[in-house]
């Protein structure tokens, strides 16, 4: 019988008006004929047919309730079993970011007097987790982010509620391997998953905004990832994303992505699918260096944060607190969180760009103390342009909002990413 066939079987029944058997709409009419045709074995057939059909959605029915019984089963076990992160709690209201926070305030007051101008954009709360030399000192990074970015999510209702269970804190990096191969197990980026053989619990495994963006996927929360290359090796069918702004193209394109974390480096051109235009497709604006790569990378970061923003570029300075998410920030070897931008504007109209980091290198307390102090913390957070010198950077980031019917979860567990090249 064709899946169609079958399809409508399972939703459409009708009972005969001769006998009150209740059967397939499909085959009603062929039953209820065969009542006048004294043609037993018809009878028989339709009723095979009904049977088979019956037990085959019987049988559907059992697997998909005993699979989501032990899924549950299973999510179950780990919501009572899973252990909050250790990590340094800072002493200050609104944590390491109200800190970093004053002490912009304190810099651009300064650089107000000297007729310069600064603009600073930070995101919302988060919590800065460190690699341990007892649990996850050279391959601990990637995960030590998703912990960054969860710290700010749970500060959101709607997130708290479906992450880790509704659990409310921040797992520690096991419990948050058992989350990830339970996205595995439903389908949640399944190249990944094959590369990990589907187990990745208790390994030192590396991983990156790949791995981060299908465990909060899994949780319905819609996150994107977006890849920088300066000299990508794709093939000439690429497709071209029209760009939202003034400036013309740059030939972005979208693809499909998978683990581990450096997986990026090698892509198989073969996923390309149709572009995807949305806040990713941003083009140059703030640079007149149009080949730059470097600069197209904090351009985007720019516009990220100052999305619906209205920045006062004048002679004032200014730090600006914005509800935007900190960014997963990936290149070969290490990772880190963005949690903000700065731009210094020269007298002579240029400008200079720094990229506000957390490096799960550093030990929290060190940052700590040099935010409280105003002494050191600008070598620990700010990036300028000139310290992007790798040749490919991957972004991760989650979107506002909750996936809540089933077609958008299904959709959202096939990862692709936005390519910008220069």
């Amino acid at each position: 019988m064709s899946s169609e066939v079958y399809d409508y079987a399972m939703d459409c029944f009708g009972s005969c008006p001769i006998c009150n058997l209740t059967i397939p709409s499909y085959l009603l009419q062929r039953h209820a004929n065969s009542h006048f045709e004294d043609d037993d074995d018809d009878i028989v057939s339709c009723v095979d047919e009904y049977l088979a059909v019956s037990q085959s959605l019987s049988l559907s029915q059992t697997h998909r309730s005993n699979y989501n019984n032990a899924m549950d089963e299973k999510i179950s076990s780990l919501i009572g079993l899973q252990s909050t992160s250790s990590h340094h709690p800072v002493n200050d209201e609104g944590g390491l970011m109200a800190l970093l926070f004053k002490c912009f305030e304190l810099d651009v007051n300064l650089m107000h007097k000297k007729t310069k101008s600064n603009t600073v954009l930070l995101c919302g709360y988060v919590d800065h987790f460190h690699c341990m030399p007892s649990e996850d000192l050279g391959w601990g990074c990637g995960w030590r982010n998703i912990q960054m970015l969860s710290s700010h999510l749970l500060r959101r209702e709607s997130a708290r509620e479906v992450l880790f269970g509704g659990c409310g804190y921040v797992p520690d990096i096991p419990s948050l391997q058992r989350w990830l191969e339970i996205a595995w197990q439903k389908g949640f980026d399944a190249p990944g998953s094959l590369h990990f053989n589907h187990s990745i619990h208790g390994s030192q495994h590396w991983i990156g905004t790949t791995e981060c963006a299908a465990l909060f996927r899994s949780f319905g929360l819609r996150a994107k990832i977006v890849d920088f290359d300066s000299a990508p090796n794709l093939n000439s069918t690429k497709t071209t994303i029209t760009s939202r702004t003034t400036g013309g193209n740059k030939g972005k394109v979208t693809f499909q992505v998978y683990g581990p974390m450096d997986r990026y480096l090698q892509r198989d051109t073969s996923s390309i699918s149709a572009p995807e235009t949305d806040a990713l497709a941003r083009d140059k604006s703030h640079f007149s260096s149009k080949n730059d790569f470097s600069h197209a990378l904090v351009d985007w970061v720019w516009n990220y944060f100052s999305d619906g923003i209205k920045i006062p570029f004048s002679r004032s300075s200014s730090v600006i607190a914005t509800d935007r998410m900190p960014l997963y920030f990936q290149h070969d070897g290490h990772s880190r969180t963005i949690v903000g931008i700065e731009v210094k504007r020269q007298q002579i109209g240029t400008s200079k760009y720094n990229l506000l980091i957390l490096d799960p290198a550093h030990r929290t307390e060190a940052l700590e103390i040099a935010l409280k102090d105003n002494v050191g913390w600008e070598k620990l957070i700010k990036r300028g342009v000139h310290t992007l010198k790798k040749a490919q950077y991957q972004l991760c980031y989650v979107e506002p909002g909750i996936a809540t019917r089933q077609e958008e979860m299904e959709q959202l567990k096939t990862l692709d990413s936005v390519l910008i090249e220069f």
